[in-house]
């Protein structure tokens, strides 16, 4: 594998598990943290965006409390989480502040990305953050989460995260390096596989379970991961993390599987946009709104002249030209009564017209797709 496989990618979501994190006594490995935040710091000053989504909050908290993981309900699980949670940040607020990066903790379940409103809420707070250069601490809601906490959906929510925010690589750092042919801790003829191209069902059956007594995924729950996130354009690297520096080593061609994306994630969210069925509503745009969606700019009120439908914020709605013909679709930053107040406003209007400072566009450019009339 080249050593360019990180410099490649511009944004990077990268999980870490907990197994890397904490040991078998809930101890956290600090020295190991130290060095994924000068990691961390490397990639940042070489103009990378990297998002951290991490395990080990009930691992923490169990050695806190004094649960026994094996025995605990799931209570006891959720009040380890919330006591794990406040080290297990503190300790990457620590480590990423010796490089003076600011930390941020975001806690989310895989409802926050599925419902359109609060996907478009956290993907603008997501982007605040990268836009001044903060690393956001991802994690599992725990604390209130249940089906979450016993199939360790992790891998999963990592995938989703980056498909939110639109990721080139998803870094899944874990206790083996990559994929192979079978288990490598109980068949020694297990084959590495460096690269897959397309994830089939024969790929599914590759994947073992995990053989630590600290996290709760497994390589099937990676795999799974990597089809969700190369679905959004989004390639994904499954490697070592039991090792020193572990980005830093793969900057340096450590070896790992690389499972490829077809296409962008800007591509495969049009692509998306492009094939929903349900439509909610309709916006008429004037002769230059529709002139700047095609140079690659968001859609603002000023440009609407019209607005039809009982729609609500994250919904799907058609974009017309003044004759009426569909150029478009895209997701809808305001609800259809709100819309109506806005049409042909100024951004300097908003306010007086809501009665609060909303959002300067109708659709941004990320969350909608033209199509080609001609």
């Amino acid at each position: 594998m080249s050593g360019l496989v990180l410099s490649e990618y511009h944004r990077l979501v990268v999980k870490v598990g907990s197994s890397l994190l904490v040991d078998e006594q809930g101890q956290l490995n600090r020295d190991w943290l130290e060095m994924l935040a000068d990691d961390v710091a490397v990639l940042a000053r070489d103009g990378h965006d990297v998002l951290i989504v991490s395990s080990g909050a009930i691992a923490i908290g169990s050695s806190v409390l004094g649960i026994n993981k094996r025995r605990a309900r799931l209570e006891d699980l959720q009040a380890a989480a919330a006591a794990g949670q406040i080290q297990l940040v503190h300790a990457y607020q620590e480590a990423l502040g010796r490089h003076s990066i600011v930390a941020a903790q975001v806690l989310m379940t895989p409802d926050d990305t599925e419902d359109r409103r609060r996907f478009l809420n956290a993907r603008r707070t997501f982007g605040k953050l990268l836009e001044r250069s903060v690393v956001p601490i991802i994690n599992e809601n725990d604390t209130v989460a249940t089906v979450e906490i016993r199939y360790g959906d992790n891998d999963r929510l990592a995938a989703r995260i980056a498909q939110l925010v639109m990721a080139d690589a998803l870094v899944l750092l874990s206790d083996v390096d990559g994929l192979y042919s079978a288990d490598p801790g109980s068949n020694p003829d297990a084959v590495h596989i460096p690269e897959v191209n397309s994830i089939t069902s024969d790929t599914l059956a590759m994947a073992g379970e995990t053989r630590s007594d600290v996290g709760t995924g497994g390589m099937a729950t990676k795999v799974q991961a990597a089809r969700i996130a190369t679905r959004a354009g989004c390639a994904t690297i499954i490697a070592s993390g039991v090792i020193s520096h572990p980005l830093q080593a793969l900057k340096d061609g450590g070896r790992c599987t690389v499972f490829h994306a077809s296409g962008t994630p800007a591509a495969a969210r049009k692509q998306w946009l492009a094939g929903v069925l349900k439509v909610s509503g309709e916006l008429q745009l004037d002769d230059g709104a529709v002139q700047a969606l095609r140079t690659g700019n968001s859609l603002l009120p000023v440009g609407v002249t019209a607005v039809a439908g009982d729609f609500r914020r994250g919904d799907v709605v058609m974009l017309k030209d003044a004759s009426g013909v569909e150029i478009g679709r895209g997701l809808a930053e305001y609800s259809g009564s709100e819309a109506l107040r806005l049409a042909g406003c100024q951004s300097g209007q908003i306010e007086d017209a809501l009665g609060y400072r909303g959002r300067s566009v109708m659709v941004h450019r990320d969350d909608l797709v033209l199509f080609d009339n001609d």
